[in-house]
């Protein structure tokens, strides 16, 4: 009887070795009002998947879609305003 094993190289290249580094933990922090809209337009359409949505459920989930858009606009602003090189007079 003949053993199966793996054969190939190991997938990923460098293994994790302990947890993210300061420049991921800064990109998190960055884009955290992103996610806490999201997370928040996700709650409020889930509130409504077994009934009819109230006046007051589509306010809320207008004003988390606006809330998302609007942290979207302002991270992408932040990164634009990064990158732009610097005029000097």
């Amino acid at each position: 009887m003949k053993t199966i094993a793996a054969l190939q190289a190991v997938v990923t290249a460098n293994p994790p070795t302990g947890g993210p580094t300061a420049a991921e933990l800064d990109a998190i922090e960055a884009e955290m009002p992103v996610i806490s809209a999201e997370v928040e337009l996700l709650d409020a359409q889930i509130m409504i998947l077994d009934r009819t949505p109230s006046e007051v459920d589509e306010q809320r989930i207008r004003r988390a879609r606006h809330r998302v858009l609007a942290a979207r606009r302002d991270l992408a602003n932040l990164s634009a305003a990064a990158f732009v090189p610097e005029v000097r007079a």
